[in-house]
């Protein structure tokens, strides 16, 4: 509870300055201004992705980032209120609607990765190996075996009820005590996770990154169910005129352009690759 109230706390101070400081900055920004927000995911941020690319980009244009890093869900409500100049998520379906209700100017396809379930040792399921989604989360509700959610509209969170309803179960509704759900970020959530002996759906890039692997492997991956596009857009300045749309579009034009790209995939942990470019312009 704790930990929730100070996340909670932590996440508004921090909208609560972005958003001061974006509402006192002119349009476009000014001299001793150069920095724009970015409402983005935690997977960007946690992976260690933009600790990567934004002193690059920094370096490159002089522009600051400071990022709000929430599950996507959330990161388009800040996007929504215009508590942030640009959006950088991966929920596509959620990125179009965004669009659609104009808060957005154009989206754009940046990079990709993929989810992994991750499961105890113990693999009490019998899942492991598989390339199956759908099989393994049949056989996680047959067997009643542990599963921890996200349960807070992230990205990776709406991936899972999906997946879900693709294997036609539906354990968040029907509040299964084997399924639990808690309302955090993706480390919180594989830290739970291995805490429980349960599984949790990942994305590959946080995975990979994560230091507390012990007792928790990877037991599905390949499936193209498990496909994770990212997304980029500039918020919309006709909805909050003190948007920076001209720093903000310098942002989105750097991680599409063949250098942003490139970056991109530079960001190894172990000579891993965690994203994967594919720039659509």
């Amino acid at each position: 509870m704790k930990t929730a109230l100070t996340r909670r706390l932590f996440i508004a101070a921090a909208l609560a300055a972005a958003g001061a400081a974006n509402a006192q900055a002119p349009k476009g920004g000014a001299a001793g201004e150069r920095f724009i927000v970015v409402s983005s995911t935690t997977s960007t941020q946690d992976s260690g992705l933009f600790g990567h690319i934004l002193p690059l980009f920094k370096a490159k244009t002089g522009i600051d980032v400071k990022v709000i890093a929430q599950g996507t869900g959330q990161a388009l409500d800040t996007a929504r209120r215009g508590d942030a100049d640009v959006v950088f998520v991966h929920a596509k379906a959620a990125e179009e609607k965004f669009l659609a209700e104009g808060y957005g100017v154009k989206r754009y396809d940046v990079m990709y990765n993929d989810f992994v379930l991750i499961g105890p040792a113990t693999d009490p399921a019998g899942v492991k190996g598989g390339k199956d989604i759908v099989a393994a989360l049949k056989a996680i509700e047959a067997k009643h075996a542990p599963f921890v959610s996200r349960g807070d509209k992230s990205g990776t969170h709406l991936a899972e009820l999906a997946l879900w309803k693709d294997a036609n179960l539906d354990p968040a509704a029907k509040k299964e005590s084997w399924y639990r759900e808690i309302g955090q970020g993706m480390g919180a959530a594989l830290n739970t996770a291995k805490a429980m002996d349960a599984y949790v759906l990942a994305d590959r890039g946080t995975w990979i990154s994560f230091k507390n692997k012990d007792g928790l492997a990877i037991v599905v991956e390949g499936d193209s169910k498990l496909f994770n596009q990212y997304g980029v857009m500039l918020v919309n300045p006709a909805k909050h005129p003190h948007v920076k749309a001209a720093l903000g579009q310098a942002f989105v034009d750097y991680v599409i352009s063949p250098a942003g790209q490139t970056d991109i995939a530079g960001y190894k942990i172990d000579g891993q690759q965690l994203f994967f470019p594919n720039a659509s312009r």
